[in-house]
């Protein structure tokens, strides 16, 4: 039994070697080529309260929406073994639900609960949906979320008649920004929340034991009792959930909702986090700390472009040059290839069982 608790606790740091190998290269970089990137200060915004500065902080702040999304996507790849490409869409349509009741009436700290527990709502139940079609039906989950995909825009266009109509209110201002008095953004406050529910949940229920052994083996889930149609159907809500609150947060920045620009794109880097985060695309076991900092990864990369003055328009192919290295990197073959270089320079004594971790 200690034996096998060992195995696990270095298989699951095993798979964070990827980002944190990704992070330190560019970490590294950053520090030779300007070693001001670092730097943090405490500045003052429009309101003349005090908030810190810095591409550090851009880092972490720009990447919540996308390690939000990742953290939902990481349970749906790993109970389902495939991934949803219609997150961006959902994001948009709960950000069009959430902006509709703002609109409703006056802006006050009710109204802003009763929006995004309503926006919540409706995107856990398109992620039914999207579960519907993966569990009862059997779609593959890229096919299945395709239809949202490709018309979920269209719906949060829909939502509110056809407008980008904007939110003006110190409450949405703050969720976007800054809470007066804590110079944090408020939206690492919101990834920090969103990571200890899961902790929480992962800790007082099965769930992590229940989407792992979904993962790998349906029909040994379902010799111990477990129902892989709803550990797969409750993947899909969950995610749901993560895309309204990355939709509020995208609202909340620019206090308008634009259904065409709202996280757009957002899909694959999603999917990248997961796989940069040394999970297995293919389902099973998975660590969700690997696909936060997988998100962490790729806003690094994004912010260390635009520090180097690369137009946007060049930053994608120059994001995918680097993914492609890392994902290589973090291959089965190149790992395996790693486990032997380790076993020969160890002079063979690492058994083939223990050099696989």
């Amino acid at each position: 039994m200690a034996e096998q608790k060992k195995n696990l606790f270095f298989y699951r740091n095993s798979q964070l070697i990827v980002p944190l190998v990704a992070i330190g290269l560019l970490l590294v970089f950053n520090l030779i080529r300007d070693p001001s990137f670092f730097s943090v200060s405490i500045g003052t915004n429009n309101d003349g309260n005090p908030v810190l500065q810095g591409n550090l902080v851009s880092i972490l702040n720009g990447a919540s929406e996308l390690a939000i999304l990742a953290m939902g996507m990481t349970l749906v790849t790993a109970a389902s073994g495939g991934q949803d490409i219609s997150v961006g869409c959902l994001a948009a349509i709960a950000g069009s639900v959430f902006v509709k009741v703002l609109r409703a009436g006056e802006i006050t700290g009710w109204s802003v609960a009763l929006g995004i527990l309503l926006c919540c709502l409706v995107a856990m139940v398109f992620g039914c949906f999207n579960g519907t079609l993966v569990s009862v039906f059997k779609i593959q989950p890229m096919i299945a979320t395709l239809i949202l995909f490709t018309c979920g825009r269209s719906i949060a266009y829909w939502i509110n008649g056809g407008a980008t109509p904007t939110v003006s209110s110190p409450i949405i201002t703050a969720i976007g920004s800054f809470i007066p008095g804590i110079p944090v953004p408020t939206p690492i406050l919101i990834v920090i929340l969103v990571g200890i529910l899961f902790t929480v949940a992962f800790r007082l229920t099965t769930l992590r034991l229940y989407i792992q052994t979904v993962g790998i083996n349906q029909g040994a889930a379902k010799l111990n009792g477990i129902n892989p149609l709803r550990i797969k159907l409750l993947a899909f809500i969950i995610l749901g959930a993560c895309c309204s609150v990355s939709g509020v947060i995208g609202v909340s920045r620019l206090s308008l909702i634009n259904h065409e620009t709202l996280l757009l794109n957002v899909e694959m880097d999603a999917i990248l986090a997961v796989a940069i985060g040394g999970n297995n695309l293919g389902g099973g076991k998975f660590n969700m700390i690997g696909s936060i900092l997988g998100a962490y990864a790729i806003q690094a990369l994004t912010i260390t472009l635009y520090a180097m003055k690369v137009p946007s328009t060049d930053v994608k192919a120059y994001k995918a040059i680097v993914i492609i290295l890392l994902v290589v990197l973090g291959s089965p073959v190149v790992k395996d290839a790693f486990r032997r270089l380790r076993i020969r320079l160890s002079g063979g004594r690492l058994t083939a069982g223990k050099g696989a971790l």
